[in-house]
């Protein structure tokens, strides 16, 4: 069984999700049942699938130890950078490994959610060492893990914003009208999904032939773009829309992306817990620690640095995929360049307030956001190279 795939995923969340309705009406606790419910979901993906069952049950083994290791360590020692650097390798392991050996043929540590689980463990281990977090607590930890709606795909969760969802019983009308929310976007993310992404999928087959010409893989670009946020927004409102009524209120993932004024922007409304998880956890303690060795001569040329850092890492976190790679440095650049003309130009500080300003800049970054989606989708370097 996949997440919101089938009919039968529907049928047992549709039931599943009706003690929980009865349970938020008379006003009592949803963890416990959300939390064996993740786990009977994920004995359902894993039912014929056992070597991937016992890679999850031991990454969380894994996970869960390292937290309690690394938090003992810090609270008695301190901020010590060599521990703090060993627990993030510790947490990145499994998934360095799983990503390596697929490039062998293998899936070493495959399982469903392993980057996503990978984020909330890497996000837990540096705000340990932030002092963000003072210690980790068994049953929220070990909930917010397994918490099964955003396990494959996200959204990307906090542990300090899920842990206030995990012990907060919500008032009945607060709850119908959070409920009501969830039941709204599971509808609209099954429309995205099932309907608007298959018939852009159904698009992008017919326009994908081997000697297509400039103005068809144009064609190809935009009707993949839409299809990649008709099928991502779908999963991710789905995801939303079950959290809800489990009492949990996952971040937003979407928020009009194609109305996105320039490349910034974009990146505020396209996959924003992911966006948001590399421009806290990555991208400004990047700008932070060149600031404080002095490397690079102004802040303006340590953010541009950090954006194509910021964004290599997110391309290969996608895949060690070339294609994953190019894409990830292309919005590297854009985003580079958007920086220097923002604070740079004074074209654009003369310009930016005008209205027709506003439409050109809207058209030009639409263009470039789609040819971005080409480069992700494999078929730019099919063209260059064929």
């Amino acid at each position: 069984m996949s997440l919101y795939e089938g009919w039968s995923f529907f049928a047992i969340l549709a039931a599943a999700l009706v003690p929980a309705l009865v349970l938020g009406y008379l006003q009592k606790p949803l963890h416990r049942y959300a939390f064996g419910l993740s786990v009977g979901m994920i004995l359902l993906i894993y039912v014929r699938n056992p070597v991937g069952l016992a890679y999850f049950l031991f990454y969380l083994l894994w996970s869960v130890g390292l937290l309690y290791l690394y938090a003992f360590f810090r609270k008695k020692n301190g901020r010590k950078v060599l521990h703090y650097r060993l627990a993030l390798i510790l947490a990145l392991a499994p998934l360095l490994a799983y990503k390596f050996s697929l490039l062998s043929g293998g899936g070493l540590f495959g399982f469903v959610g392993i980057s996503y689980l990978t984020f909330r463990v890497v996000q837990m281990v540096i705000e340990l060492y932030d002092g963000v977090i003072g210690e980790i607590s068994f049953w929220p930890t070990i909930s917010f893990l397994v918490f099964f709606p955003s396990l494959s795909s996200g959204p990307i969760d906090r542990s300090r914003r899920y842990t206030e969802d995990y012990h907060r019983v919500l008032p009945r009308q607060d709850y119908l009208e959070l409920a009501g929310k969830g039941l709204e976007k599971l509808l609209l993310g099954s429309v995205y999904k099932f309907v608007l992404a298959a018939a852009a999928y159904k698009w992008l087959i017919y326009l994908d032939t081997p000697d297509a010409a400039v103005l068809q893989w144009a064609a190809y670009a935009y009707v993949y773009g839409i299809y990649l946020f008709f099928d991502f927004a779908g999963y991710s409102l789905m995801a939303i829309g079950t959290a809800y009524v489990l009492g949990v209120e996952l971040p937003e993932n979407f928020r009009a992306p194609f109305l996105a004024k320039d490349i910034r922007d974009f990146w505020e409304r396209w996959h924003i817990s992911l966006s948001h998880w590399f421009r806290d956890f990555i991208f400004t303690r990047l700008v932070m620690q060149m600031t404080k060795k002095k490397m690079l001569p102004d802040r303006l040329s340590r953010a541009c640095v950090a954006f194509l850092i910021n964004m290599g890492i997110m391309g290969l976190w996608h895949g060690f995929n070339g294609s994953y790679f190019a894409y990830g440095l292309y919005h590297g650049l854009l985003l580079s360049g958007n920086e220097l003309y923002v604070k740079k130009s004074a074209f654009y500080k003369k310009n930016k307030n005008k209205p027709w300003y506003g439409i050109v800049s809207y058209v030009v970054t639409m263009q470039l956001v789609m040819l971005g989606f080409f480069i992700f989708s494999g078929k730019a370097a099919a063209v260059l190279f064929r």
